[in-house]
């Protein structure tokens, strides 16, 4: 077979190289294939690692298979209960029949639908007798939007699930939520602290199963501890995982639907610290086979997080957004495992955070924590990317705190942020305005040189106009320096005061909620494009105040056709700041508000402290001084180098003008 010419001189060319490799490239390659070889053997699972995954998968198979064939078998039995008439059903009859459904679960088939109230000073939490879990929980300290009497309402009723599954030893799967629990003790210790055991019965001697509930005396935080009894007798010997059911649906508790709807959102910790999140935005799902730490159900100032002490395994997580005229705006639900003992050695240790997204209470429960055992709950407070959540963490949250440690209305707190991150920043303004100055006294100058050499000769020109800069002493780029220092903390502002639990329900002036938009127009229809049916006053008043400085920024700049387009660009920029925060929290309009009148003022103060005239005699004097001294050995090669290039410029250009 005949070989193209260029693909054997390739293939000489490969061999070649490959026959000449030195010793040291394949050293090199033996080194980093052992590196490869031993960092995965010294990696691999151990054997004990290896048979534990394999047990925990083939429960978690099992429990699938079991409730596959016995849910079936249940629903069989349950559809026959109904389908007779239980007068003509004699006692023994149905007992035997409750007994092939429920097994050694028969005691709690029936029971009352009662709730049992724990509550604290922050907290009140209703446990349902049916299913054994958290019915209800109330915010005793926040009011849902418009309702100035009743407590905020996390959750009620049917508006939230937690199941387990239990698999008994004549293999039936039962869940909890169809079982009855036995309050069978409640005690309040001498700090306050609360705690409700709740019992699930079976027909064996010494045989059930507790599900504790501890309620701290002023905290958000309530405790879950399942503690089996001998149930090896009750349960299914080879059960070695509870697998849990958790829904929820969230109701919208805000003004601004479609801002909450934003915030709302499934997040989850890995065991190890690593956060992840569902979409905000759509429906979204996952599936993680690593260990969780904990699953957060998220509103905008809201979460419900469940921890576990031992993690969960082979987790299932959606988020669904519900419809726009639904009174919820998220469902969220899991599907994941816990480790479980049946003979009751070892609890199933839990615990729920039902409170609010305040970056200090979160951030309060790692205190005093091993680095390894830190739950990172205060990331359910969204502050930005990096360096901006720095900016908020080591600035504005601490300022923030400190001024309203003072008691001050929240509108006199942003006032005072303000003020002091202006004079942060003062140094860097004014250096950026009298550089300004600079430029605009040296435009007669500019012109000249624009004149001067045509577009044709944009290189001589780039050099005159260098050189006149360093004449003056003036960098073009120092005004960009304090947009370069003052944008993250704009940005920190950004993502800091929506989400600030603070504002809400704080009114000032005509808004009666910071944490919302400030409605002064309504309307039912949705304006097309846009999708308004409001007009906010706080919102409007900072693109009226930004339109005004625009024009005052603009007037020191020059008239020339190059920047007619530039300026119609700065003006139509306030326009697309009204129709980007028209839906954000006044709080953050009314921040940005009170920023640009602040920087009008400095504005107007610059203009009457620097004379331009006393500028152009300090430049001039500057450029004198700077003649008289010797150039440098560096400025000297430097001003050569140019020299050359210009000559070899104008030798090429006669070259071609000569072809």
């Amino acid at each position: 077979m005949h070989i193209p010419e260029k693909y054997s001189t390739f293939a000489g060319k490969f061999n070649l190289g490959i026959k000449y490799m030195d010793k040291n490239t394949w050293i090199g390659f033996l080194l980093i294939a052992a590196i490869i070889v031993g960092f995965s053997f010294i990696n691999r699972p151990s054997k004990e690692e290896l048979a534990e995954r394999q047990r925990v998968q083939d429960s978690i198979a099992m429990v699938r298979l079991q409730e596959a064939e016995a849910q079936l078998l249940s629903q069989q039995i349950a559809q026959e209960l109904e389908s007779k008439n239980t007068d003509n059903v004699n006692e023994a009859q149905l007992a035997e029949q409750v007994a092939a459904l429920y097994g050694a679960f028969a005691p709690a088939a029936k029971g009352e639908e009662g709730i049992i109230t724990l509550e604290n000073e922050k907290v009140r939490i209703g446990i349902a007798q049916r299913g054994g879990r958290i019915a209800k929980a109330e915010l005793k300290e926040y009011k849902a939007y418009g309702d100035s009497v009743n407590n905020l309402c996390l959750f009620q009723g049917e508006e939230s699930s937690l199941n387990f599954t239990l698999i008994t030893n004549n293999s039936r799967i039962l869940s909890t939520e169809n079982l009855y629990f036995t309050a069978v003790g409640q005690s309040t210790d001498a700090d306050g602290n609360t705690t409700l055991t709740m019992r699930l019965h079976t027909n064996i001697e010494d045989c059930y199963m507790d599900v504790v509930y501890t309620l701290p005396a002023d905290d958000y935080m309530v405790s879950m501890s399942i503690q089996p009894h001998n149930m090896q007798w009750a349960l299914a010997q080879n059960m070695a995982v509870l697998e849990m059911h958790w829904n929820q649906l969230i109701p919208q508790q805000e003004k601004g639907r479609k801002f909450e709807e934003k915030y709302a959102q499934l997040q989850y910790m890995f065991v190890g610290g690593d956060i992840e999140k569902l979409s905000e935005v759509k429906a979204d799902r996952a599936k993680e086979s690593a260990r969780l730490k904990w699953i957060g159900y998220k509103d905008q100032f809201f979460s419900t997080v469940l921890i576990a002490q031992d993690g969960f395994e082979s987790t299932q997580m959606e988020s669904t957004p519900q419809n726009a005229l639904s009174r919820y705006i998220k469902e969220y639900k899991t599907i994941a495992s816990l480790p479980f003992d049946i003979t009751g050695k070892k609890n199933v240790d839990l615990k729920y955070y039902l409170g609010p997204n305040h970056y200090n209470t979160l951030k309060a429960y790692d205190k005093d924590v091993e680095k390894s055992e830190r739950l990172h709950l205060n990331e359910l407070v969204p502050l930005g990317w990096k360096i901006v959540a720095w900016i908020n963490k080591a600035l504005v949250i601490p300022m923030f705190d400190l001024f309203s440690s003072w008691g001050l209305h929240i509108g006199i707190v942003i006032l005072l942020m303000t003020l002091v991150i202006k004079l942060i920043i003062l140094p860097f303004v004014f250096a950026s305005y009298k550089s300004s100055a600079k430029m605009r006294v040296l435009k007669p100058q500019l012109d000249e040189i624009n004149e001067k050499y045509p577009p044709e000769k944009m290189q001589e020109r780039q050099q005159a106009t260098m050189a006149l800069y360093q004449k003056a002493g003036v960098s073009p780029m120092s005004g960009c320096l304090p947009m370069l220092f003052q944008f993250p903390v704009l940005m920190a502002m950004f993502w800091f005061l929506p989400t600030a639990i603070e504002l809400r329900g704080q009114s000032l002036f005509w808004a009666d909620d910071l944490s919302t938009y400030d409605a002064i127009l309504s309307w039912n229809t949705p304006l097309p494009l846009l999708g308004w049916t409001h007009l906010s006053l706080f919102c409007l008043l900072m693109t009226v105040v930004n339109i005004v400085y625009t024009h005052l920024t603009m007037q020191t700049q020059g008239g020339g056709q190059e920047m007619k387009m530039m300026k119609w660009m700065m003006y139509l920029m306030p326009l697309m700041f009204l129709f980007f925060f028209n839906d954000y929290a006044a709080g953050l309009s009314y921040y940005y508000f009170v920023s640009l009148l602040m920087t009008i003022l400095q504005t107007m103060i610059f203009r009457w402290a620097i004379d331009d005239k006393k500028v152009l005699a300090e430049m001039e004097a500057n450029a004198k001084k700077k003649g008289s001294q010797k150039k440098s050995g560096f400025a000297a090669r430097l001003e050569a180098m140019q020299r050359e290039q210009q000559r070899l410029a104008r030798e090429n250009a006669k070259a071609q003008m000569r072809r």
